[in-house]
């Protein structure tokens, strides 16, 4: 799983916690944690899938008040529909904090599932901005088995934890996140647009022949757009933690190098945060002078 957000350190719920409201159209689905492609453990013909609902109350305990509605729907032709939303909005204001599982449904990703958007499907960020109004604590759970578009939900959802389609043991595995039992350290292994018009977007495209720099916003004549940042809403390899990593600078073994030589860098990094954690560290090279040979 991967950490998107988490401001003002809203994960992991805090151990005073009394009161959940656990809204969206995944969070009773056994079929979403597994997904398109289940072996064991397929839904419809196996009970061990545990479902996010199932996971949090086990992990919450009676001590916590689970207050569960399905409230929305994926379903593209329910984008008009709010006959669910008075349920979820009952809900969340008995609660201390909203946590919604959202997304796609199971067979929405996979082979036969190309969409033209990348949205939140049917009327499920209408549901989320009715829940924001009431001003409390909101955590998205994010089940899809591919990259999304939201832009939304980043600037307004309080956090985001990106979880995919997580097995049969899904619920309870998110569940032991988000009460802090473990601290994700998953980093994405692919990029998320901002909108479908920067697609294809990967970390290491070629440029184009006036590549865009961010040091002259305001250059015309370069690979940019007109009505939203050149840059991905996440890039390959991004991934937050529950607690914070100091890296020291890099130091590199030679200061020049020759063919067939080998050159070592190295870093001292130091866990600074609260939490145990671990950190997949990242180095990105480029050849600025190098030649392309094209096959």
């Amino acid at each position: 799983m991967v950490l998107l957000k988490n401001n003002d350190k809203t994960l992991p719920l805090s151990a005073d916690v009394k009161s959940i409201a656990l809204i969206g159209p995944l969070a009773n689905s056994k079929a979403v944690m597994v997904g398109s492609w289940a072996g064991a453990g397929h839904a419809d013909r196996d009970t061990r899938p545990v479902s996010l609902l199932t996971g949090i109350k086990e992990r919450a305990g009676e001590q916590v008040k689970i207050h569960y509605a399905k409230g929305a729907s994926y379903a593209f032709q329910d984008a008009d529909d709010v006959s669910g939303f008075d349920e979820a909005i009952r809900a969340a204001e008995k609660s201390e904090v909203i946590i919604l599982a959202m997304g796609e449904e199971w067979s929405m990703t996979g082979e036969a599932a190309s969409r033209t958007k990348l949205d939140m499907p049917g009327n499920q960020i209408a549901l989320m901005k009715a829940l924001r109004k009431l001003n409390k604590p909101i955590i998205l759970v994010l089940l899809s088995g591919r990259p999304l578009t939201i832009d939304w939900e980043q600037e307004n959802l309080d956090s985001i934890l990106m979880a995919w389609y997580p097995g049969t043991m899904g619920g309870l595995a998110i569940a032991d996140v988000l009460f802090g039992d473990y601290n994700p350290s998953g980093k994405l292994p692919v990029t998320f647009p901002r909108t479908v018009g920067q697609v294809p977007i990967y970390y290491n495209m070629n440029n184009t022949g006036r590549p865009y720099d961010p040091r002259q916003p305001n250059s015309k004549y370069v690979s940019r757009y007109l009505n939203t940042d050149n840059s991905p809403l996440y890039p390959f390899g991004f991934g937050l933690s529950y607690t914070t990593f100091d890296y020291s600078e890099i130091t590199l073994s030679k200061t020049r190098i020759i063919e067939n030589d080998k050159l070592t860098a190295s870093i001292n990094l130091t866990n600074s945060g609260n939490y145990d954690g671990e950190e997949v560290v990242q180095l990105y090279v480029r050849d600025r002078v190098g030649s392309l040979l094209v096959q």
